[in-house]
């Protein structure tokens, strides 16, 4: 992390006034320390989300429990039992073999997990995701879960420099959230579940998210200044 505090509540400051109201901000905390995470809640920041399940049971104990705690990347089922306790919302269901696990685990200590169904928006093989012609299957499979609650979709681009590209994929997952959330499609597959966020965009490409929909931003780089590579395990 290179920015220093001062930085940092710029840089938030810079994008609420760009959101401004149209989307919430989270925090994407990878490789960012517990104390430095604290100072951003005085600075506005309500909503932070850690990549890692190690490094977010590492931390938690040293969190602001004010926080509103996301898991945004890809999480194992056998991991699970370590963040069901953590977090408000998993944005990172992928697969119905995780959401059995997550649906086990939760039922175990009596809550009910929000998720978000990632979505692969370029079918690509090495990334995680619902292909977006699956997603209906998908809800229709998991419907009758009762401690796993849909909450919305969340998506992550393929790596292109075009922004055109960029912003007809986030344009093909804003219809699919639009189409289910106003009952265009069988809503027999929705079971308990709602669609209410849409988790597009990030520091480099945020902006087009939000014209095209998103409610719900995760940006790390944005605010925090570009990470130590060094130090980052990956």
């Amino acid at each position: 992390m290179t920015g220093n505090t001062e930085t940092i509540g710029k840089n938030i400051a810079e994008i609420q006034n760009y959101l401004n109201g149209r989307a919430a901000l989270l925090a994407a905390t990878k490789t960012i320390p517990a104390d430095v995470i604290n100072l951003t809640y005085d600075m506005g920041i309500r909503v932070i989300g850690e990549n890692r399940v190690n490094e977010l049971v590492e931390k938690y104990p040293l969190l602001d429990k004010r926080f509103d705690i996301h898991f945004i990347g890809r999480l194992q089922r056998n991991k699970v039992k370590y963040i069901i306790d953590k977090v408000s919302l998993i944005h990172s269901l992928d697969s119905l073999l995780l959401a059995e696990e997550i649906e086990k685990r939760a039922s175990r200590i009596g809550k009910i997990q929000d998720c978000l169904v990632e979505i692969n928006l370029g079918d690509e093989i090495s990334k995680g995701g619902i292909p977006l012609d699956k997603l209906d299957a998908f809800m229709d499979n998991i419907k009758s879960f009762s401690h796993v609650r849909i909450r919305g979709l969340m998506g992550v681009l393929p790596k292109t420099e075009d922004i055109q590209k960029n912003i007809i994929f986030f344009t093909k997952i804003t219809q699919k959230f639009i189409d289910i959330k106003v009952g265009n499609v069988d809503n027999s597959i929705m079971g308990n579940n709602a669609m209410e966020i849409l988790s597009l965009g990030m520091s480099g490409d945020y902006k087009e998210a939000v014209e095209c929909g998103s409610n719900l931003v995760r940006i790390g780089e944005g605010i925090f200044g570009r990470r130590d590579r060094q130090h980052e395990n990956v």
